[in-house]
């Protein structure tokens, strides 16, 4: 389980530990988690690491070079990467 840092309230990023807070937005921060079940090889396991802006968006670019090298000699081509992962744009209250 993640821990809070310095004592405060805020959620640091489980990467860089930086605070996630935005003055005068509250928290902001992506997360990256899993819950593995019956049959999986981490079977029982629960994973969650809560990221800072800067970390999220480093972490989805690796994801994307990593799926160009697992797709690069594949006969179809391949859809936008700066879409992946992405599933609302201007969804500014989430309510999409």
């Amino acid at each position: 389980m993640a821990v809070l840092a310095n004592r405060d309230n805020d959620v640091h990023c489980d990467v860089c530990g930086t605070s996630t807070r935005v003055p005068g937005y509250g928290e902001q921060f992506g997360a990256l988690q899993a819950s593995w079940g019956y049959g999986a090889r981490h079977d029982g396991e629960r994973y969650r690491v809560r990221l800072c802006e800067s970390c999220f968006f480093m972490a989805l670019s690796y994801f994307r070079q990593e799926r160009r090298v697992h797709h690069l000699f594949d006969d179809a081509p391949q859809d936008d990467d700066h879409e992946f992962g992405r599933i609302a744009r201007d969804d500014y209250w989430a309510d999409s």
